[in-house]
């Protein structure tokens, strides 16, 4: 693909993300209110597309800020979204599964949800197209925060301050979820990372910003007869994402008997195809996200390069891309120094700041 191709889908995918959120929501009865402000987007990032129904205003982002740290929205008032999706994690929480607001286990990795804002569909197995789908799901799972909607909104509404805080957002009337959701995915959109080492050395012309080992990890990376990673964790000539927003099946939760432990994918489109399919995690901040796959399953980044040097756990519905990689030692470890490079300049988030 060429980087007009590229250029012509990124253009595509940001207005099918603004189409989408108007057929969801034609009366625009829970659009943000206020001057729309511009998301500034670090060295690596194209544009943050943003949907036409939930622009992007101080106000909105100000209240998802705070309901992201909120512990009101789940059971008990015991965990929030920044439990699992932690700052000083990286957005993660650093753990294999997530316990969940009644002690239950979660059955797949916390996602970063660094750069979410560009992902074209939501969720390892992809259930949520929207930021603001997503955002309103683990609220009602069981497993997670475990609070119906209406209760969640209704101990909003009992908050002097949350019902100031809405007016402010969205004008008059009630909290609802909807208000909820959008202003918790314009806090989401927000949480860019990129101006890594990588970046500067890629995008900002300064060839002194990665080692010599990262180099020579860079090439790997890109090589087809090498690496190839470069075929799921895209780079473009202007940007870099990490990853292609698609679903794969690379080999990951496979039993001794070759069978597969989690559909992923299948279980929301119901084709063959889709059997052990997991959307591909960006790589940005990779080296803080540990543990590593939807299963949690590999630690370090050398076990990660490890995996797909032998071909990962060969089932059925393996990705013809997945392909042995032949690397020495030393282009492994490479390959890791390429990796820790993708550590780019955090968004500072605090609550309430």
């Amino acid at each position: 693909m060429t980087f007009g191709d590229r250029s012509k889908w990124w253009l595509h995918f940001g207005l099918l993300i603004a189409v989408a959120g108007c057929e969801r929501d034609r009366t625009y009865d829970e659009k943000p209110i206020g001057k729309v402000v511009e998301i500034k987007t670090p060295l690596g990032l194209p544009p943050v597309p943003v949907p036409l129904n939930n622009p992007e205003t101080a106000e909105s982002i100000a209240l998802g800020r705070r309901l992201f740290f909120e512990p009101k929205l789940s059971l008990h008032d015991s965990v929030s979204c920044a439990s699992c999706h932690n700052p000083a994690l990286g957005f993660t929480d650093g753990q294999r599964y997530s316990k969940g607001a009644t002690g239950k286990m979660g059955t797949r990795n916390a996602l970063t949800i660094i750069n979410a804002a560009y992902a074209p569909i939501q969720f390892w197995d992809g259930r949520a197209t929207t930021l603001e789908d997503q955002a309103g799901s683990p609220m009602a799972n069981p497993t997670e925060m475990d609070l119906a909607h209406d209760v969640a909104v209704s101990k909003l509404q009992a908050d002097p301050v949350y019902r100031k805080q809405f007016e402010a957002a969205f004008g008059p009337g009630p909290v609802t979820i909807g208000k909820v959701t959008r202003a918790l995915a314009s806090f989401e959109r927000t949480l860019l990372s990129g101006d890594s080492p990588f970046d500067k050395y890629e995008f900002g012309g300064d060839k002194s910003a990665l080692s010599a080992s990262a180099i020579r990890g860079l090439a790997i990376f890109r090589d087809r007869t090498k690496g190839n990673c470069v075929t799921c964790h895209t780079i473009s000539d202007k940007f870099a994402l990490f990853t292609d927003g698609k679903f794969h099946n690379i080999g990951v939760s496979v039993d001794d008997e070759g069978n597969l432990t989690d559909l992923g994918r299948y279980n929301e489109t119901k084709k063959d195809a889709d059997k052990g399919a997991f959307k591909t995690p960006t790589l940005r901040n990779i080296a803080k996200t540990a543990p590593y796959m939807h299963d949690g399953s590999l630690k370090t980044l050398k076990d990660v390069v490890d995996f797909y040097a032998g071909n990962g756990n060969s089932n059925p519905y393996l990705d013809k891309e997945m392909k042995a990689i032949k690397l020495s030692g030393p282009e492994r470890a490479d390959l890791v120094e390429f990796l820790k490079s993708l550590t780019g300049e955090m968004p500072s988030v605090q609550p309430g700041a």
